[in-house]
């Protein structure tokens, strides 16, 4: 059903991993009164940073998705998803800024998201491909879809654990490219578009299952997220924040219990209650858990501004969002080089004495050292993506 492994992939939002620029949402920019003394540049300079911080908020969860997704591809944990729905969160984020950005003209808004999205993406899949095309695969017309991802990208049984994440860039690219009609619909009657984007994966799940292969997929994966991304627009429109608090618990409350009933009651179609098996489950439960997480960031207008007092989480939440689509592509290569990485490992002695090798935490770690390193040698696609002068470290 085009759901192997989806809620533990980025999670990331590809046009949203570079540092902000723009003033902080809803920040009014004020030109000094007549007559007013006059401030000097280095006193306004503070001011000015605080103002162009992206939302505090939003970038913990940014952050915190991306650490989910690496965790749940270390280790498998299928209650991961029912913890925190990493690609529902994401999702909505990217949805919430979409909105923002579709202030500006539409056209223009596309450009400037395919122009950070497929940079760093081709940068990527010219190692995957390559290493592909060593190991005996034989590309056909499909290979198209490396160079721009409207559908599944092809590889072979080598390099599918590399490939196999591509799902989420697949579908993030269909959500923008449909953004602007989805909008439009949505501002027409907020409420009731919310609440009917979770109607296809119903059809899908209950009357008809969809066609196979790339279509199929895209299908489903669009309609398991097609409402997180709408409760984005309605966060960045007001709609959440103007709703009834008992509406958004009971509606919420609601969703989450029946995404939690159909994912154990299930558990025989699927082999499991992991969320990334069960598309239907993964819907709702994303929805009412991701509909709380929004409402309480609107209603209580949750900003995370004292992130900055602890400047090391501040500078990783920093680096995360700012990188996030590098630790997204690269992860999963981290990751499988860690497990020869660590097979060498037992050729030393002290090493093999001292070190917990046998460990999954061991290769957690390994695996982060690992893409620490992607990071700083090829995060740099993603400041030349975004026309910023290239660094090592945002």
């Amino acid at each position: 059903m085009g759901s192997h492994r989806r809620g533990g992939t980025p999670a990331v939002s590809p046009a949203e991993g570079a540092p902000a620029v723009s003033p902080a949402e809803g920040a009014p920019a004020v030109p000094p009164a007549e007559g007013a003394p006059a401030v000097s540049p280095g006193a306004r300079r503070p001011q000015a940073l605080r103002a162009r911080r992206r939302d505090g908020y939003f970038d913990t969860l940014r952050a915190l998705a991306l650490v989910r997704v690496v965790t749940y591809h270390t280790f498998g944990w299928a209650w991961c998803g029912l913890v925190f729905p990493s690609m529902g969160v994401m999702f909505a984020l990217a949805g919430t800024l979409m909105a923002k950005s579709l202030e500006r003209p539409a056209a223009r808004v596309l450009r400037g998201r395919l122009r950070r999205l497929l940079p760093p993406f081709w940068f990527w899949g010219l190692f995957v491909v390559l290493a592909m095309l060593v190991h005996g695969w034989m590309p056909d017309w499909r290979i198209v879809y490396w160079i721009v991802p409207l559908g599944d990208p092809p590889g072979n049984a080598w390099g599918e654990q590399a490939w196999e994440i591509l799902w989420y860039l697949r579908t993030y690219l269909w959500f923008v490219l449909l953004s602007p009609p989805l909008l439009r619909l949505f501002r027409l009657a907020p409420v009731p578009v919310l609440l009917l984007s979770l109607a296809p994966v119903l059809v899908l799940n209950f009357l008809r299952a969809g066609p196979d292969g790339r279509l199929g997929s895209a299908l489903w994966d669009l309609s398991t997220y097609l409402f997180c991304w709408i409760l984005g627009f309605a966060h960045r429109d007001g709609v959440l924040r103007r709703t009834r608090p008992a509406l958004v618990a009971l509606l919420s409350l609601a969703a989450l219990g029946y995404g939690a009933w159909y994912a154990f009651a299930h558990q025989a179609d699927v082999g499991t209650y992991d969320l990334d098996e069960n598309p239907l489950a993964q819907a709702f439960w994303s929805a009412g858990y991701v509909t709380l997480l929004m409402w309480g960031k609107a209603y209580f207008r949750i900003g995370f501004a004292r992130l900055a007092r602890f400047p090391r989480l501040d500078r990783a939440v920093t680096v995360f969002n700012a990188r996030a689509v590098t630790i997204y592509l690269w992860h999963e290569i981290a990751l499988i080089l860690a497990v020869p990485l660590i097979d060498r490992f037992w050729q030393v002695p002290a090493f093999e004495r001292y070190l917990p090798l046998e460990s999954q935490w061991f290769m957690f770690g390994i695996g982060w050292i690992l893409i620490a390193g992607f990071v700083l040698a090829c995060g740099w696609v993603e400041d030349v993506a975004a026309r910023r002068k290239p660094r090592l470290l945002p």
